[in-house]
C-alpha cells in the first residue's frame, strides 16, 4: 500500500465518523468538549454555523451521526447493547444552557450588493440559504403561505416534541439578518416569480403531499380518513382539537409515530399503528418507536390494508391481510399471504402516513425547468442547479423527503452555488473545506484535552411523567439533560477529531505503542496489498469502509499500519513512545460556505 497522505482533508475527516456522517458536517467532538467545559454559548455557535438550528435539531434530528459513532463499535464486546454518545441530546444542552447569543450573530449587511434572491418556502433549506446569503449583501426575500417561518418544522412536528418558542427563536435569528419574510404569500406560478426580476430563485417548498391509499371504502368513509401530514398540520394550527376514541395509524415512518402520539393526546384511547413490514424494517427512528410504545401504543406488523369498512358512510374499521416475509437466495424480500383469515380492526378514525411526495403544480411545465419521470426536478445533485441556470432546489423539494439536517446541508450547498453563479463562476467548482491540524502537546506526554476514556454507559434523558404528558399536547415530553448529566455524557466522547499522527523518521521500532494499545490497532509488519495487509494485522481490520493509516518504510523495511476503525484516540501510544514518533493533533474541518472563501482565488484577489 502507498503511504497515507494525511494532508488530504478527507482522510482525517473520515476518521471523525460522526462529522463525516452528518450531512452538514458539524464538528461534533469540538462542541462536545465545549459543553464539558461549561462553554455552552460557544458550543451553540459552533453548531449554529454548521446546522443553523441547534435547539430544533437537538430535539428532532434523525441523528445520522449516532449510528456512525465510534463508541458504539469499540464497546461491542464489552456491552450487551453498545450505545453511541448522545450527540443529538448534547446539542440540545448547548441550546438550553447558552446565554443570550444575539450579539454573536452576523449583522445585516451594511450595503446591498444589488442582487435579489427569492426563496420559495420558509422551511429549513430556504432559511439556510437566507442565513448564508443575507449577510453577504444579497437582498433575500422568503415567501411562505403560512404566517410564521419554519415550514414543516412548525406545521408537522408536534409541540410535545418541539416547543414553538424554540422554533420562533431559531427562525428569528435568520429573519433578523435583514431577510424580507413575505408571510401568507404562497407562490402559485414560477413563471410569475421569474418575471419579477430576481437574479436567482431557490425552491425549498418541501414535499407537501402525503400519499393516499386507494382501496375499497376510501371514498365512502372519507370523512374520518385523513392524510397524516395534513392532519398534523391542522392540529399544529389549532384547526383540529379532538380525535375518535379508536384510531388506526397506517405507516411505519416518523410521521406515523407523530400521528399516533398526537392522537393519544387528543382523546384517542385505543390507538394502534399498523404496518405492512416487520417491526425492524420500519423507517421510523428506533427512539421514535420506543417513545410510542412507552406511551402505550401497540405497533402491529405484517398486516396489509385491504379495505375500509363503513355503515352508511360512517367508518367502522379496516380489513387487513396477514402476510409474512419470504427471502429468495439473493436476499430479496417478498411479502406473501400467511393463509390466515383476514383481520377486521374496528376504529373511528384512520390516519394515513404511508409516505410523502413532491407536488409542483405551481411550476409550469413550459417554464424551462425539466422534470424526470417521477415528477422530480432534473438537478445537478452537487450544485442543486436546475435546467434553468438561475433556479436552484433544496430540501425535500430537491431529491425527495429526507429530514431537517439534509435540508440544511442542501441550503448551504445551494447558497454556495448561487453565490458562485452570481459572481460569474463555474458552480460545479466546489470549494475545499478549511482545515486545521494542530498538536495538542502541553508537555512531553501531556495533552490539552481530556483523553481519559470514561467507562459510563449512555445516560438516559429524563422524561416527564407519561400521564401528565398525555394530558396536554403542548407539554414537552423530554426534559433534556441537566448540566451534571451533560458533563458525564460528554466524557463518553472519544475525541475522534484528535488524531494520532505518526513520524516514521523518529521511530526506533521498539513496539512500545503496540504493547500498550488497548484495541490492538497498531501493527508493524511487511507492506503488501490492502486485502492481504488487513488480515495480517495484530487484530484483523475487517471494516473496509474505514481506511488504514500506513507509514513510509521504516529502517527495517517494515511499515506501521494502524486500523483507524477501532482506535480510541486515547493517546496512550503517544504517551508511551520514547522518541515522540507519535503525537496527538486536533483536526478541525469547517466546510466553506457562501462568500469570498468559496470563489476562485483570482476573483478574490481582484
Amino acid at each position: 500500500m502507498q503511504p497515507t497522505d494525511i494532508r488530504n482533508p478527507d482522510y482525517f475527516h473520515k476518521v471523525v465518523d460522526c462529522q463525516w456522517a452528518c450531512p452538514a458536517h458539524t464538528p461534533v467532538p469540538e462542541y462536545i468538549r465545549l459543553i464539558a467545559a461549561g462553554r455552552y454559548s460557544d458550543a451553540y455557535m459552533v453548531n449554529w454555523r454548521s446546522n443553523v438550528f441547534p435547539g430544533i435539531l437537538g430535539r428532532t434530528c434523525d441523528r445520522p451521526c449516532e449510528p456512525a459513532c465510534r463508541r458504539g463499535r469499540v464497546e461491542e464486546e464489552q456491552a450487551e447493547r453498545p450505545e453511541p454518545v448522545a450527540i443529538c441530546r448534547l446539542k440540545r444542552v448547548a441550546a438550553d444552557f447558552k446565554d443570550d447569543v444575539s450579539h454573536r450573530m452576523p449583522k445585516p449587511a451594511a450595503r446591498r450588493n444589488g442582487k435579489r434572491i427569492a426563496c420559495v418556502g420558509a422551511g429549513p433549506a430556504s432559511l439556510t440559504v437566507a442565513r448564508d446569503l443575507a449577510p453577504l449583501g444579497y437582498e433575500v426575500t422568503v415567501f411562505d403561505g403560512e404566517k410564521k417561518a419554519g415550514g414543516f418544522i412548525r406545521s408537522q412536528i408536534p409541540r410535545f416534541r418541539l416547543p414553538e418558542e424554540v422554533i420562533d427563536e431559531e427562525t428569528g435569528y435568520v429573519l433578523d439578518l435583514g431577510v424580507e419574510f413575505r408571510a401568507g404569500e404562497r407562490v402559485d406560478s414560477i413563471k410569475t416569480l421569474m418575471s419579477q426580476g430576481y437574479d436567482a430563485i431557490f425552491v425549498g417548498s418541501g414535499a407537501p403531499r402525503g400519499r393516499d391509499l386507494d382501496i375499497p371504502g376510501r371514498q365512502e368513509a372519507a370523512a374520518k380518513i385523513h392524510i397524516g401530514i395534513d392532519w398534523l398540520s391542522s392540529v399544529s394550527f389549532g384547526h383540529i382539537t379532538a380525535v375518535g376514541k379508536r384510531v388506526i395509524v397506517l405507516g411505519g415512518g416518523n410521521t406515523a409515530m407523530d400521528c399516533c402520539r398526537t392522537s393519544r393526546r387528543l382523546g384517542g384511547e385505543d390507538v394502534k399503528v399498523i404496518v405492512r413490514s416487520g417491526f425492524d424494517e420500519m423507517k421510523a427512528s428506533p427512539w421514535e418507536k420506543e417513545d410510542a410504545i412507552h406511551e402505550g401504543i401497540p405497533i402491529l406488523n405484517y398486516m396489509v390494508p385491504k379495505a375500509f369498512t363503513h355503515e352508511n358512510g360512517t367508518l367502522t374499521g379496516m380489513v387487513f391481510e396477514k402476510v409474512k416475509a419470504v427471502y429468495d437466495d439473493k436476499g430479496r424480500r417478498e411479502l406473501v399471504p400467511t393463509g390466515e383469515p383476514d383481520e377486521h380492526v374496528p376504529c373511528d378514525e384512520v390516519l394515513i402516513a404511508v409516505g410523502q411526495e413532491n407536488a409542483f403544480p405551481w411550476i409550469e411545465r413550459d417554464s424551462g425547468i425539466e422534470f424526470d419521470r417521477w415528477g422530480m426536478p432534473k438537478l445537478n445533485e452537487a450544485t442543486l442547479q436546475s435546467t434553468v441556470p438561475n433556479v436552484f432546489f433544496g430540501g425535500d423539494a430537491a431529491l425527495g423527503p429526507k429530514n431537517i439536517i439534509w435540508a440544511v446541508a442542501h441550503g448551504h450547498d445551494a447558497a454556495v452555488s448561487i453565490d458562485k453563479f452570481l459572481n460569474g463562476e463555474d458552480v460545479t467548482d466546489r470549494p475545499a473545506p478549511g482545515v486545521t491540524l494542530m498538536s495538542q502537546k502541553m508537555g512531553i506526554h501531556e495533552w490539552s484535552y481530556d483523553n481519559e476514556v470514561a467507562p459510563d454507559a449512555r445516560h438516559k434523558v429524563p422524561w416527564r411523567d407519561v400521564n401528565q404528558a398525555l394530558r396536554n399536547i403542548k407539554v414537552e415530553v423530554e426534559l433534556g439533560f441537566d448540566a451534571a448529566t451533560a458533563w458525564k455524557e460528554a466524557q463518553r466522547c472519544l475525541n475522534c477529531d484528535v488524531q494520532t499522527v505518526f513520524n516514521e523518521k523518529q521511530c526506533i521500532e521498539c513496539d512500545a505503542c503496540v504493547d500498550i494499545c488497548p484495541t490492538d490497532c497498531i501493527t508493524f509488519t511487511e507492506n503488501g496489498e490492502e486485502a492481504d495487509l488487513r488480515q495480517r494485522l495484530k487484530a484483523p481490520a475487517l471494516n473496509t469502509d474505514q481506511d488504514l493509516y500506513v507509514s513510509e518504510a521504516l529502517k527495517t523495511g517494515r511499515v506501521m499500519v494502524k486500523d483507524e476503525d477501532v482506535c480510541l484516540h486515547c493517546g496512550l501510544c503517544a504517551e508511551r513512545c520514547p522518541t515522540g514518533a507519535w503525537d496527538m493533533h486536533k483536526f478541525l474541518l469547517n466546510t466553506t460556505q457562501a462568500g469570498p472563501g468559496c470563489r476562485a482565488p483570482q476573483r478574490r484577489a481582484a
